[in-house]
């Protein structure tokens, strides 16, 4: 059993920021901090007070977090990058928000004083005298503490406050992870409601201190408790008076907390064999249960519930039987031929998540570590995002394009295909528009001999460039038959077989290769042009110009997959230039999905098992890796690029991707993957891999990133792969030891207890992350509890109509309709969570108990 606790982040867009260039404009982007530890930044999007970045994430975290924040930053070229406004959501604004926190938030200013994070260590007692009574206050370390001097550290001191009196302890210099251990003592008056005050400061010779945070101890609850000692959370200043908020911008946000209580699997077995039981009856059987599910979810949960059933019926190796069963009931449901597969039901939402997760399979097929878990087939699981309905191609709205999210799980063979003309719209930036009303005419020629060029010229220009695009995206589709995953191209033939059954007439020959287009052209394909930052097709969002030829090839490839219908050709005239290319494509798209859906099962599976002797690696790029050993100042200049490959087995490295590889670390020996100061190697993207070597000894390899996220996802990956080691420590050391002490918290041994705890549950959702049985089971139950009374109202209908008996409620009772078994299954479950020890998300403690390995 195990606490999972996540943060779903969607950052949508931000509107009237304030201008910080001397153009009259920004360079916006965004940095998302738990806890004040960075752990997401957004692509810069260049010259705008409007910024649109639609990037989502999935960020999995201890439960005992207490905030998340949203910087806005404004980029600078040549000096630091200006800080614009943030936007805090706590703990309790989200669990306020079971449905997550959604809509405009005013960007507030950043106060100094309430850019605090970290904890201090206390032992607090009262003694008692002969004559009077002691407050005695010890103060022994901190860790975690913000740095406020431009090395990346501070010089923290301790201000002891109590009835008027103040006492402090020594400066530590240049330390985020200070030891004093220091007592002062005040005399104490029985009664006394004062409150003792304890304010960490950063000392400063030439400027006022700044300050670290403060805590403010109860000397009543002290009383009766007598002595206290623990690690504190330093708390901000809010003494001061807000300022009016509301003119430095707004931020569009989506974020969900969620915490879930995950039982051993042996309590989902009785649910997910239910489940599966209907699938594999399929239409014939006599329960009816996902029918069920889809008519009772509400639309607003129904991509959610989509994702988490396929994720589930694919670590059953069921996913594509469940993707039939949802194609016959839609098409039992449909009459008109122009309707199929156009409405957000269960089957529509499912194939979405079905391509953006089930393409992975050509990269998931690996032996898993120990730690991870087996999946039948090899699948792994996905971002669970939403892409873009194919309507809002034609609507060019960027929101629902935008929700393919950043981590889809299509991302290998998708890059293969749209991979090389994305990158060459990029980087031809042409002008490029076929709308007569949105033409610009400019200039052209040399020098001196400068003319307006035509309407018609623009026309012209456009049409050549986009049917070249076109065309080359159509000739690579066309070759990629073979580079689709089997199970993919299985459950496109189901599709196709199942709509030729449905409609077998000749007026809709053209309706089975629709089908099969309405989702891998119109809802993925498309909306991956449009959005190709959010596909990780490109690092950065397109410009205004590349935007709008994105657009218009995305509207190209959409009225391709439609099989050039008159009424898709009406709704845009202007786009009749590229009708040629279109019919040819249509062509070409027709031949492709022939091959696509001429798949036997024994090919089907002879893939599959070629693909399993594959074990391509969890993560690889290249990392920068420190090279010496000297006992100097270790600077950014002593790090050597290589390339790094993460497998299940080792991480190892090469000097390029094509060069033989060398193990550097092997899994099973890694303890921890954690940051590393700034001011160690003057970077902030810096890690550290604490493993033990082939005698036992602990050793530690650094390794520079070019950016946080970069950071964050290799931490992410190795956390992940080395979950279930042997031997993981609880604590580290932030700094390096050079010299004769450590850099963090200046102690001389080179084996000292680390200072600071470990993260080791701090992760980044991932397109490979290994799907999670349980985790979806319980979402399943989670959402089905919801439907309990509706669920529990239709079995009594249908029994009443049938006159059958009651539902059981004990557990020694035996229903035989699956709607009956459903309804005892969410009781034993409801059981279970009742009586397991883990409840509701713990309650935020004054004290934390001391650092432990």
């Amino acid at each position: 059993m195990a606490k999972r606790s996540s943060l779903s982040i969607r950052i949508v867009e931000g509107k009237n920021l304030p201008a910080k260039d001397i153009t009259g404009s920004s360079d916006p982007y965004c940095i998302v901090k738990v806890d004040n530890e960075p752990i997401i930044r957004t692509a810069t999007v260049w010259k705008t007070l409007c910024p649109f970045w639609g990037e989502e994430y999935q960020v999995y975290l201890s439960p005992s977090f207490h905030a998340v924040a949203f910087y806005v930053m404004d980029e600078d070229a040549l000096s630091r990058d200006d800080v614009i406004g943030k936007v805090c959501l706590t703990r309790d604004i989200l669990a306020a928000h079971p449905k997550g926190f959604s809509g405009w938030a005013h960007l507030a200013e950043v106060d100094p004083d309430e850019e605090v994070q970290g904890e201090i260590h206390l032992r607090l007692e009262v003694v008692r005298g002969t004559q009077a009574c002691l407050l005695r206050c010890s103060v022994l370390e901190a860790r975690d503490l913000a740095p406020k001097d431009r090395n990346g550290a501070s010089d923290p001191f301790v201000r002891v406050r109590y009835n008027g009196r103040t006492q402090e302890t020594s400066v530590v210099k240049k330390s985020c992870y200070p030891r004093w251990n220091e007592t002062f003592e005040f005399e104490l008056k029985e009664g006394a409601a004062e409150a003792l005050c304890v304010e960490a400061w950063d000392w400063d010779l030439v400027s006022r201190n700044d300050f670290l945070g403060k805590v403010v101890v109860n000397v009543q609850r002290l009383w009766a408790a007598q002595q206290e000692e623990g690690w504190f959370r330093l708390q901000p200043d809010q003494s001061k008076s807000r300022r009016e908020e509301g003119n430095l911008g707004s931020l569009q946000l989506e974020v969900r907390l969620r915490d879930e209580t995950v039982l051993p699997s042996s309590c989902y077995q009785p649910l997910v064999q239910l489940l599966c039981r209907e699938v594999k009856l399929g239409v014939q059987g006599p329960g009816q249960l996902i029918p069920l599910i889809e008519e009772m979810t509400s639309t607003e949960c129904r991509q959610n519930v989509a994702t988490n059933l396929l994720k589930l019926f694919l670590g059953q190796g069921l996913a594509k039987d469940f993707l039939d069963l949802l194609f016959q009931l839609e098409l039992g449901r449909t009459s008109e031929a122009n309707t199929l597969f156009r409405s957000n039901s269960l089957a529509s939402k499912s194939m979405e998540s079905f391509l953006k997760q089930s393409v992975a399979l050509s990269s998931s097929c690996v032996r898993p570590h120990p730690g991870w878990i087996q999946q039948a087939g090899g699948v792994w699981g996905a971002w669970e995002a939403s892409c873009g309905e194919m309507e809002a191609v034609e609507m060019g709205d960027r929101t629902n394009v935008a929700r393919g999210g950043p981590q889809v799980a299509g991302m290998r063979y998708l890059h293969g295909v749209l991979g090389p003309i994305i990158n060459k719209v990029f980087e031809e930036k042409k002008y490029v528009e076929l709308d007569p009303s949105k033409v610009e005419v400019k200039d052209v020629g040399c020098s001196g001999l400068h003319r307006p060029q035509t309407e018609a010229e623009v026309l012209e220009q456009s049409a050549q460039t986009l049917r070249a695009h076109l065309g080359a995206l159509l000739s690579a589709l066309s070759r990629s038959v073979r580079a689709c995953p089997a199970v993919v191209r299985a459950t496109f033939r189901q599709l196709f077989r199942r709509v030729r059954e449905r409609f077998p007439g000749a007026q809709h020959e053209n309706l089975p290769f629709i089908a099969v287009t309405s989702f891998l052209c119109l809802r993925f394909f498309s909306p991956a042009i449009m959005a190709p930052k959010l596909f990780h097709l490109r690092e950065r969002h397109a410009d205004a110009r590349t935007s709008r030829t994105l657009l218009l090839l995305a509207k190209a490839v959409q009225n391709v997959g439609n099989m050039d219908m008159q009424t898709s050709r009406a709704k845009e005239a202007w786009m009749e230039p590229l009708q040629p290319t279109v019919r040819q494509g249509v062509a070409q798209l027709k031949d492709f999905i022939t091959k696509l859906v001429d798949i036997e099962e024994k090919e089907e599976l002879d893939l599959q098992r070629a693909l399993s002797l594959q074990a391509p690696p969890v993560k690889e790029g290249p990392l920068f890796i420190h090279r010496t050993k000297g006992k100097g100042p270790l600077m950014s200049s002593s790090f050597k690029k290589l390339h790094f490959s993460l497998t299940t087995e080792a991480l190892s490295f090469a000097k390029t991707p094509s060069s033989k590889k060398s193990t550097l670390i092997k899994l099973a020996n890694i303890r921890a993957a954690e940051k590393v100061e700034e001011k160690s190697f003057s970077s902030s993207h810096v890690m550290q891999v604490i493993y033990t070597d082939d005698t036992g000894q602990l050793q530690t390899a650094y390794l520079q990133c070019k950016s946080v996220n970069e950071l964050n996802q290799w931490l992410s990956a190795l956390r992940k792969v080395s979950i279930n080691n042997s031997g993981l420590l609880g604590s580290y050391h932030p700094g390096i030891f050079r010299g004769d002490k450590w850099s963090c918290c200046h102690q001389k041994d080179k084996t000292d207890l680390g200072c600071d705890k470990t993260r080791s549950r701090v992760t980044l959702q991932e397109w490979n992350d290994p799907l999670d049985h349980d985790l979806e089971a319980q979402l399943i139950y989670q959402h089905l509890l919801g439907l309990e009374a509706a669920l529990r109202e239709k079995h009594q209908e249908l029994s009443a109509g049938a006159g059958a008996g009651s539902v059981p409620t004990g557990p020694g009772e035996a229903p035989e309709d699956p709607l009956a078994q459903l309804l005892q299954v969410l009781h034993d479950l409801r059981e279970a969570h009742a009586s397991s020890p883990a409840g509701s998300p713990p309650a935020e403690p004054t004290c934390l108990l001391p650092l432990q390995t």
